[in-house]
């Protein structure tokens, strides 16, 4: 049976016409501002990305800014975004886009394949949108639609199959002008329309007439993909640590789970309040009070933590001598980067009243 995916093109595209989302990237389809928008988009929401955007785009607005930006401002800039290996990999990018290329993003796929954290998705969506290069950026929203379209239960995790879309889709679009519009209208449908983890709006498709998952009523059936493995679930006890009107952090390793990032001092395990204050002691902090905070659980990809907590006050003027910092409230609001996992404890630890 021939392939469905040529007729497609049309019908797309007069759709995307009349309801492409706006987005603040689209709005000003600048190369730099696409590809800091498609590094913000891997693994987060839309909604959540467009705050960041703007933020980043104001502070870092040419590739230069951000090739020479120091790296607590740039962390700073991601704070709560997470995956914050995709900003240093883009810092790296940038510092070989001002070396190499004078500053200027190149035009091909090929060329910007050889940027840190810049993959086939990434180098299709901006070499398309950017650029008008026909090339495909094939990701998840992608995927789904295909797979569905054709009722395809290959494994989309298989590199195999992600490979042969994106030569069915390559091919598509060498005939096109409007290559970017394209693969953008394919992710916005993916997104608002065939939509994930649901029942998706078919009355609303375009394509819904050539979709053999919708005639077979087979919608949620694709794509197939492997079952994900259970995380690993691990214990912390949070010391919020306050003294002289500073907290404490302490900074994380330069490799691993959000490295180089600043946290409150932990351990692992939910320590008893008897077990807490021994902690504090081998550490040098003086208890002047301490009680039970708040709880919290964070999930990563493959961990998940869950987290008790102690507010704490120690003596005054008796600083410990472990390698904490102690910081202001405003340099832990405007300064230091605070991964997400501890977002929650800031909040009780800054507001809170202290005890007399």
């Amino acid at each position: 049976m021939p392939s469905l995916i040529p007729n497609i093109a049309s019908p797309l595209l007069s759709w995307y016409h009349q309801h492409a989302r706006s987005l603040p990237w689209r709005d000003h389809p600048d190369p730099y501002a696409i590809w800091v928008s498609e590094i913000m988009l891997q693994q987060t929401r839309v909604e959540a990305v467009k705050v960041y955007f703007e933020r980043f785009l104001q502070q870092l607005p040419t590739i230069s800014d951000l090739a020479n930006a120091d790296e607590q401002t740039l962390l700073k800039l991601w704070e709560g975004l997470g995956y914050y290996s995709r900003v240093r990999n883009l810092q790296k990018a940038a510092q070989v886009v001002v070396l190499e290329h004078g500053g200027q993003l190149p035009s091909s796929f090929d060329e910007l394949k050889k940027l840190p954290g810049i993959g086939d998705y990434t180098a299709g969506a901006i070499a398309s949108m950017a650029f008008q290069c026909p090339v495909p950026a094939v990701d998840g929203n992608v995927l789904r639609v295909m797979t569905r379209l054709t009722t395809d239960d290959r494994d989309i995790t298989k590199p195999a199959v992600k490979k042969d879309y994106f030569c069915q889709i390559e091919t598509l679009l060498k005939p096109l002008s409007r290559s970017g519009d394209f693969n953008q209208a394919v992710m916005d449908l993916g997104a608002t329309v065939c939509l994930p983890n649901g029942l998706p709006k078919c009355e609303s498709c375009p394509i819904s007439h050539l979709c053999q998952a919708f005639a077979q009523n087979r919608m949620l059936e694709f794509p197939v993909k492997p079952s994900k493995k259970p995380r690993k679930i691990e214990k912390h006890t949070i010391f919020l640590l306050r003294q002289n009107d500073r907290v404490a952090l302490v900074k994380r390793p330069d490799s691993g789970l959000l490295a180089g990032l600043w946290e409150f001092p932990h351990v692992q395990g939910a320590l008893s309040l008897k077990h807490a204050v021994a902690q504090l002691e081998q550490w040098g902090i003086q208890t002047k009070h301490i009680e039970k905070s708040i709880p919290h659980t964070h999930i990563f990809s493959h961990i998940e933590w869950r987290m008790s907590s102690y507010l704490v006050t120690g003596k005054e003027h008796q600083f410990s001598s472990f390698p904490f910092i102690w910081v202001s409230k405003e340099q832990l609001l405007q300064t230091y980067p605070l991964p997400s996992a501890f977002q929650p404890f800031a909040s009780d630890l800054l507001w809170k009243e202290k005890p007399v």
